[in-house]
This record gives structure tokens, sequence and C-alpha cells, in this order.
């Protein structure tokens, strides 16, 4: 099959299980292309998803233009996304237009309060599964630990932001600030320590 068919038709199929988001589709990236393509390996998918949730867009979007990128240059990136994003568009035109018929039926109320909770366990999934390639050391766990508290906290406590002390808060507990913050620290326990 040609290479831009085959980058084109596995982001579609990936793209009609969008439920949840990104997070929610990593299950579904790894075992397509990881396990099955073969073109990246889970490092490298939790590095995209690391810079996807860096960078402006949806991390699903921006995976897909990574691993399309990095398999056929530009061409192959935008042939990867379009894939993607093809199902989703036609998918929510089509809610869209029936939606607010249904809306308020019982049926589809508790339909999406069964997404909702299937949502809940494939991102519970995706991060045990991103455990075993980034989570490798003290370091790594250290890092993990601090942002993840941060993240629980700001959850639970919210604090006014005209305060100097909830500007700080909301500040630090942004998950912007807390990628870049980890990934500084990574790079500078590595650079400490001497490795690779």
């Amino acid at each position: 099959m040609n290479v831009y068919v085959d980058l084109f038709v596995t982001f579609a199929k990936i793209g009609v299980c969008t439920f949840g988001g990104g997070y929610a589709m990593l299950p579904i990236l790894q075992r397509e292309l990881v396990d099955k393509k073969k073109w990246t390996t889970e490092e490298a998918l939790a590095d995209y998803y690391a810079v996807g949730q860096c960078t402006p867009g949806i991390i699903a979007v921006n995976t897909a233009t990574f691993v399309g990128f990095d398999q056929k240059g530009n061409l192959g990136g935008i042939v990867a996304t379009l894939g993607l994003v093809a199902p989703c568009i036609l998918i929510i035109g089509i809610i869209a237009a029936f939606l607010s018929n249904f809306a308020e039926n019982q049926y589809v109320i508790h339909a999406f309060a069964g997404v909702r909770a299937c949502v809940c366990a494939l991102i519970l999934s995706s991060v045990l599964k991103l455990r075993k390639t980034t989570v490798v050391d003290g370091a790594t766990f250290g890092i993990f630990l601090v942002v993840f508290l941060l993240s629980a906290v700001s959850i639970f406590v919210t604090l006014e932001t005209g305060t100097l002390l909830g500007a700080v808060f909301n500040f630090f507990t942004s998950p912007v600030v807390l990628v870049i913050l980890a990934g500084l620290a990574g790079y500078v326990i590595r650079r400490v320590r001497g490795w690779k």
C-alpha cells in the first residue's frame, strides 16, 4: 500500500476512536503505531506526547503530525494529521446536526455516562503504560511525584488569582509550566550525572 494512503487510513482508524481526547487515545496509538506498524517506539511516543502537551493544539493531532513527519517528512505530517481529523469532523458534524433533538433523551444521557467511565479507564491505562518507559529511576520518579502532587493540589485547592500567593500557585500548577519545568529538571539531573 502507498505509504501516504497507509498513514491516512491508519490515523483515520485512530481518529474514529477519539472519545476522551489525546490521553484516552494513547493505548490505541501504542497498539497501532508501536505494536502493529512499528513506526515509532514507546519512548518516542512518550516524547511526542510530552512535546504535544507543550505545543499549541490537540495532543493527538500533534502526535499524528510528528509520526507522519518522521515517516515521510512534511507531506507525511500533513497526511497523518488529515487522516486523524477527518473522521472527527464528520462525526462532530453528524452529532451537531442531531444532538439537540436527543440531548434530553435518557438513553443518550446514560450512554454518555458510560462513555465518560470508559474514558477514565483508558486514561488510567495510558498512565500505566507511559510509566514503564518514563519513570525509570529515582530522579524521574521524583519529578513525577512533584508534578503529580502539584497537579493534585491544584484540583482541590483554589486560590484567588488576585493575591500574590494565588497568582504564583496558579502559575506553577499550569500544565505548560509543569511540563517545561519537568523538562528542565530532567536536563539538569542528566547533565549533573553525566548521562547521555
